[in-house]
């Protein structure tokens, strides 16, 4: 029977998506990245297929022996990565690794202190997400503009009044790291637990260009697997507290998990031995690239938050173009060019205003991965002048993109396979 006409347009479809983001495009959505070629093979494995409800050797079903060995591999990996003794690698997303901590740390009625959305919080820290759907009072933790990050001070007086039940920190505009170490003393003096979302920088802890929090004094640290670490889209949660461990292993099967994905395992597992080989290589050049990233864009003329603290010391800067029409306009016009941003709340701008806020957000990581240095990112900052600053015809200022684009097509920070020579497996790339 010849392919229906639906399948050959899905197929043609797919063939487009692939090529314009995997090929065309300058990606800098702060959250994403891509898996080398032996990741993207592992992936593909037969336990995409598979259950394996439970735990290692205590699973609800049978033909789980490979699936159980390498699901330990990730968390003995892990565990050596980030020099922590407990590793839960069940979670399907950081979202799902929050909810089981928040779960296993609070009840309904409890209150969190959490940073403003405003200021980066992850909307599952928030009475908007799944701190809400879970029934614990939000309340914001004091931020300070000028420093970019938690007003310690403040933060320590409001946690000694408010007595909560935890303490989350991290965020998703995560330009320097928190004050874990100071709110940590206070938290714990007041019966509180301390949560550190770690998902955008997962990566650069992994690489040695970031803190710990666990080393910090956090209880407990949840992480996504596919941000500045260049994994699968999942999630990981990691702590030395082993009543702490057991706890969450208990509740995010059945709570929050039931099968947990099994495929995102052998590849997470494979960028993992890639991030120890090449992480901290990799991680020097993402933060690097960023600093010289905000440093181009402030001169070509655009409003880089944190400008007298350096910008950033992560993946991620912030762009207020306020003045430039606002971030859905911005990041509008820049995916017309082929540039991929997305618009976000600043500090100061009202929560309603989250459809058109005032900020665009970018990260380095992805197109690190994809070889590119300090002067490639002024490059792209040119073309971003041309498109928001200059007015220039974003469809002129694509076709420059495009052919920019294709000096960096190979996945670097990993290793040199015959992906074929190890696998029966034939990559279904369609470009």
């Amino acid at each position: 029977m010849d392919m229906p006409g639906e399948l050959i347009n899905l197929i043609s479809i797919i063939r487009s998506h692939n090529r314009w983001r995997g090929l065309e495009c300058i990606n800098l959505i702060a959250s994403e990245n891509v898996m080398s070629p032996l990741a993207k093979s592992a992936y593909l494995s037969d336990m995409m297929h598979r259950y394996a409800e439970g735990r290692p050797g205590k699973r609800f079903y049978q033909g789980t022996k490979y699936v159980d060995e390498v699901e330990l591999m990730v968390s003995k990996i892990f565990s050596d990565l980030l020099n922590v003794k407990y590793i839960e690698p069940r979670a399907i997303s950081g979202t799902i690794a929050n909810a089981t901590v928040f779960r296993v740390l609070s009840n309904p009625g409890d209150r969190a202190l959490v940073a403003p959305v405003q200021a980066g919080a992850h909307v599952s820290h928030t009475k908007f997400g799944t701190l809400g759907a879970l029934g614990v009072e939000h309340i914001e933790l004091p931020f300070d503009k000028d420093s970019w990050n938690i007003d310690v001070d403040a933060a320590i007086k409001l946690i000694r009044s408010i007595r909560p039940k935890l303490v989350t920190l991290g965020a998703s505009v995560y330009l320097f790291p928190h004050p874990t170490k100071e709110i940590a003393e206070v938290a714990h003096e007041v019966g509180a637990y301390v949560v550190h979302d770690v998902a955008h920088v997962l990566g650069l802890i992994v690489g040695r260009r970031w803190p710990n929090p666990i080393h910090e004094g956090a209880d407990v640290a949840t992480a996504s697997t596919h941000k500045t670490f260049p994994g699968p889209q999942g999630g990981l949660i990691f702590t030395d507290n082993e009543m702490l461990y057991k706890s969450i292993a208990r509740v995010i099967f059945p709570w929050f998990v039931s099968n947990h994905h099994l495929h995102r395992l052998p590849a997470t597992a494979v960028t993992a031995i890639e991030m120890k080989y090449f992480g901290e290589a990799y991680a020097d050049q993402v933060v690097r690239n960023a600093r010289a990233f905000a440093e181009a864009l402030a001169s070509e003329g655009f409003k880089v938050v944190a400008e007298s603290l350096g910008y950033t010391k992560s993946h991620t800067l912030v762009i207020d173009v306020r003045n430039l029409g606002g971030g859905a306009k911005a990041a509008k016009l820049l995916e017309e060019a082929n540039i991929i941003v997305n618009k976000n709340l600043l500090p100061w701008d009202p929560p309603e205003s989250v459809r058109d806020p005032s900020g665009i957000r970018l990260g380095t990581q992805e197109m690190t991965r994809y070889g590119m240095l300090e002067s490639d990112f002024k490059e792209v900052a040119r073309f971003m002048r041309k498109v928001l600053i200059d007015g220039r015809d974003p469809s002129k200022v694509r076709e420059e993109v495009i052919e920019f684009r294709k000096r960096f097509l190979e996945v670097r920070y990993t290793f040199k396979v015959d992906i074929n020579s190890l696998s029966d497996i034939k990559l279904p790339l369609i470009y």
